[in-house]
């Protein structure tokens, strides 16, 4: 028993690692001691899972539960298989009990599995406080302090979607520096002079990305005789990635590099000011910043509350979003943060007429909050015969469609008039069904804002209290239509209803005419006031 219990453990070490072959050896040696063991066939099952094996896994899962049919391990992998098949309320419903189980005998291996393996699908549902509370919780279940860190990251990141006091979400941001307290960062005493300040940006998302589509004015206007460009790509490459490796800039590919590796290049590369635009979103740059290895960092576009890594020096804003709790000094432009440069040819404006008005949302679905679908009811009740199309990825599975209609009948919704769409790649042509937009709140859209608009639809956003919720005001005020930002959320419906009453039409044939012509796209503009700053925070440091 002993023996096998080694192998088990051995198991999960070879899971964390990533070794599945490794997890197929010890499920032999398990079954090679004993034929019957029920733990052995749910470790085949696993394996065959991190594969996508699916058949196969749901074939061993046969034999473990034959032969024990609560066993908690073969009970994961059955809802790690619903996660697969995008199964979500058989998910919840297996991983739920999983959770409950694993607590209650104190089997941390696979409550940190099952919490870990949930996130996803709460998130999808729109449940991103589950999903942070389960990050939160997993974190501590593990000794690896690099994955402790990435989970950490990963609800810090999850917390914007709900929590709407910007000082919790600093506090919480603190904590984010205490995993790299052992880090040796680089130091700097003197600057060594050369003729240019190099620039340098670090993304996973230089690539079809929601970011790619902020960052082609940061390579294409820079003033080549004050300054020189180095990209740091940490993800993977695709066609994106080699159109704006077509810009007069030096590239480097980090993708597959560890955190110390890769700085040790950028320092290498004495690259004076170093931009991250990944914040706490997806494969974060951040543990990268963590050992400086720029004397100057600044963290931008990909992120919209503070890091709380006290090696990250700044926060660049603008005049609208600048907000308090942030353990970054602010650098704030005059005009938006953001300068929008699509990366995707658009389809023609070409707006279908009808006698009722669409609203639409194709905003993430973790964005709308309870107060958003209050609001979006109150505005279908006061348009007559008026529709709403929802379109985003929980459209495209039928329990995520179920997830969603059930809380619409939750606050009353004329289900009749609520249409839901799946995401598909012609969804910008879709807008063109789209009257006017509605933004979410407290967390706004900011690429879907900017596509809404260069399809010629107005974009209803409710400007709040704190950075993320502010960024619609910035972008629709840089777009020259500030009558579209509400200041609360009576606001919000009173001007969508007026809108509604055939004011919405004059936007749609002049508007990405107009959206071309404004400060959101002029991107000579935006980096003579982004490289204005770099030269100030340059001559601060140095005190040149």
């Amino acid at each position: 028993m002993t023996e096998i219990l080694d192998w088990l453990n051995l198991a999960d070490k070879f899971a964390e690692s990533g070794d599945v072959l490794s997890m197929f050896g010890a499920a032999n040696e398990i079954l090679e001691i004993d034929k019957n063991c029920a733990e052995g066939y749910a470790i085949m099952a696993e394996a065959n899972l991190y594969l996508g094996e699916i058949a196969k896994a749901e074939k061993f899962l046969r034999e473990t539960f034959a032969l024990d049919k609560n066993n908690l391990r073969g009970r994961l992998v059955q809802g790690g298989i619903f996660a697969e098949n995008f199964q979500l309320l058989d998910e919840f419903k297996i991983l739920d009990a999983v959770i409950s189980d694993a607590r209650k005998i104190g089997d941390e291996k696979i409550l940190y599995k099952a919490l870990c393996w949930s996130v996803n699908g709460l998130y999808l549902a729109g449940n991103a406080k589950a999903a942070a509370d389960n990050l939160r919780e997993a974190l501590t279940l593990t000794s690896n302090s690099e994955r402790a860190a990435e989970l950490y990251s990963k609800s810090l990141f999850f917390r914007n979607y709900f929590e709407t006091d910007s000082a919790v979400i600093e506090n919480f941001a603190q904590g984010y520096n205490n995993f790299f307290s052992n880090i040796q960062p680089y130091t700097y005493e003197k600057f060594s002079a050369h003729k240019k300040i190099n620039i340098g940006y670090i993304s996973p998302d230089f690539r079809q990305h929601a970011v790619a589509n902020f960052v082609s004015s940061l390579l294409k206007y820079f003033d080549t005789k004050k300054f020189s460009v180095t990209c740091y790509h940490t993800g993977k490459s695709d066609f994106v990635t080699q159109k704006l490796q077509s810009k007069k800039i030096s590239w480097r590919n980090l993708y597959g590099c560890d955190f110390q590796t890769a700085a040790q290049i950028i320092h290498a590369d004495k690259i004076d000011i170093l931009v991250d635009l990944s914040g706490h979103s997806q494969n974060s740059c951040l543990p990268i910043l963590a050992y400086k290895p720029a004397p100057i960092q600044i963290t931008a576009l990909g992120y919209t509350a503070t890091t709380g890594l006290n090696a990250v020096d700044y926060f660049l804003s603008d005049k609208i979003c600048s907000a308090d709790n942030f353990t970054e000094k602010i650098l704030t432009l005059e005009g938006c943060q953001f300068c929008f440069s699509p990366i995707q040819k658009f389809p023609e404006v070409n707006h279908k007429k009808n006698n009722f008005v669409t609203f639409g949302s194709f905003n993430n679905f973790a964005k709308v909050t309870d107060e958003v679908l209050i609001c979006w009811k109150k505005i279908l009740d006061a348009v007559p015969n008026s529709k709403l199309i929802i379109k985003n990825k929980i459209c495209s599975v039928d329990d995520g469609k179920k997830i969603l209609l059930d809380r619409l009948q939750k606050f009353n919704f004329p289900v009749e008039r609520i249409e839901l769409r799946p995401y598909s790649k012609d969804y910008l042509e879709q807008y063109n069904e789209i009257d006017i937009a509605l933004d979410t709140f407290p967390y706004n859209g900011g690429l879907t804002t900017c596509e809404a608009l260069f399809m010629g639809v107005p974009v209803i956003t409710l400007k709040g209290d704190f950075h993320g919720s502010k960024i619609g005001a910035s972008i629709l005020t840089a777009a020259a239509l500030p009558e579209f930002v509400a200041q609360d959320s009576q606001d919000y419906i009173k001007k969508a209803v007026e809108f509604a009453a055939s004011k919405f039409l004059v936007y749609h044939e002049n508007l990405r005419e107009k959206i071309l012509k404004s400060a959101l796209m002029d991107g000579r503009k935006y980096l003579l006031e982004l490289e204005k700053i770099f030269c100030d925070i340059h001559k601060v440091k140095w005190n040149a």
